[in-house]
């Protein structure tokens, strides 16, 4: 298999992946979704599921969908990535760069699913949330750590489920992701794919994800107010000048944490795997 049809094959995949998992935060975090407010295990199974088909799309190419995954198996001395595929530099950047583009288109096509609900929601932190992770506490040396640890454990049980004929294959990698999310999610996120947040929150920074409001022009408003010796009397005040939407910010300086930390935990779950197994 040459570059372009790896490059294909994991585009598609991880495409799918991202356009499932962001399409699952749209539907519970904008509001008149009718998913809206569905919570973090609708959350953590939706990208699960999403897993599950993009596996399945990229069967070529043994649906990496992950340069975490790519660089555990590239430090697990491992021949082949996939059957036919030799573990070589023009065939690591097939996986790569295609993983990248996919997860950029697939957020492009996740923004365009839910576009009339980017369009009247105000919040850009949510927004954001939808494209990209981010820290619950922001603490960047215990949150990399974090990236690490949960990466880790992808790897390596992905590693091991590639050992072992039970032929769950997808199945097994879902519930893996689902797994991860529900235990080790909380503190940021869990991108555990440089992919899945590099690609998405440069489709952020470039699509039109800016709210205007449509607002009244300032009016007086009479209010009641207490005067001395208890009379009362009625004032105006003017609630000010509308306000506009919140600032558009992908938070670059928190992007590293997500790229480096999976890029790390999966380099070590490979050497891990290269001693163990």
């Amino acid at each position: 298999m040459g570059f372009s049809s790896i490059f294909v094959s994991e585009a598609l995949g991880t495409g799918i992946l991202i356009l499932l998992g962001a399409g699952v935060v749209a539907n519970v975090l904008l509001g008149k979704s009718k998913g809206f407010d569905g919570g973090w295990l609708l959350i953590t199974f939706g990208w699960g599921l999403g897993v599950f088909a993009g596996v399945y799309v990229a069967y070529k190419t043994g649906g990496h969908l992950n340069p975490a995954v790519t660089i555990g198996n590239l430090f697990s001395g491992a021949d082949e990535y996939a059957p036919g595929i030799a573990v070589n530099f023009s065939n690591t950047v097939a996986y790569l760069t295609g993983q990248l583009v996919g997860a950029f288109l697939g957020a492009c096509a996740a923004y365009l699913a839910y576009k009339r609900h980017f369009d009247e929601e105000p919040d850009e932190g949510k927004k954001l949330g939808i494209f990209a992770t981010g820290p619950a506490i922001r603490s960047y040396p215990w949150n990399f750590l974090t990236e690490v640890a949960a990466t880790f454990v992808l790897v390596l049980v992905i590693l091991c489920i590639g050992k072992t004929p039970s032929g769950l294959g997808p199945l097994a990698a879902a519930l893996l992701v689902v797994g991860i999310g529900a235990s080790l999610g909380g503190p940021t996120g869990y991108a555990i794919n440089p992919a899945r947040d590099l690609g998405p929150r440069l489709a952020y920074a470039l699509l039109p994800t800016r709210h205007t409001a449509n607002v009244l022009p300032p009016q007086r408003v009479p209010v009641d107010a207490t005067v001395g010796g208890g009379a009362r009397a009625v004032i105006e005040e003017s609630p000010g000048d509308p306000v506009s939407s919140t600032q558009k910010d992908a938070d670059w300086a928190y992007a590293w944490v997500p790229v480096l930390g999976p890029l790390v935990g999966g380099a070590l779950a490979g050497l891990v795997a290269q001693l163990y197994m």
